[in-house]
């Protein structure tokens, strides 16, 4: 388990989340899912290279209200939040680069972030 993710659970999500100073990245994600493990590693880059950022988790098993108040069906899903609304989603596991061009695009990493 990294220390620079987020565990988010449904009891801390507006204020880790919603209420957070940094635009934060939150993946949606499931113990059985095999794609979410593989973006474990990626996730853990992202929070320790991008000090702009904050990431989180959320286990939609253990943490089935925030799930269902964005919609989420399937995982991984990612939802970026800026002051307290979500401004990007996507599905699927991908690698980082093509996080940061999702991050880029939103408008919440520096403009050099694209071109990694």
């Amino acid at each position: 388990m990294s220390t620079h993710v987020h565990d988010a659970t449904d009891a801390d999500f507006d204020a880790v989340v919603l209420r957070g100073e940094r635009p934060t990245l939150v993946e949606f994600t499931a113990d059985w899912c095999g794609p979410c493990r593989q973006m474990a590693p990626v996730l853990d880059q992202l929070a320790i290279e991008e000090p702009g950022l904050a990431v989180a988790k959320l286990d939609v098993d253990h943490n089935p209200a925030v799930a269902a108040r964005y919609g989420v069906l399937s995982m991984p899903t990612f939802i970026v939040f800026r002051d307290g609304e979500p401004v990007k989603q996507f599905v699927g596991a991908r690698p980082k680069r093509r996080i940061l061009a999702e991050l880029a695009d939103a408008n919440v990493l520096g403009t050099n972030a694209h071109a990694r």
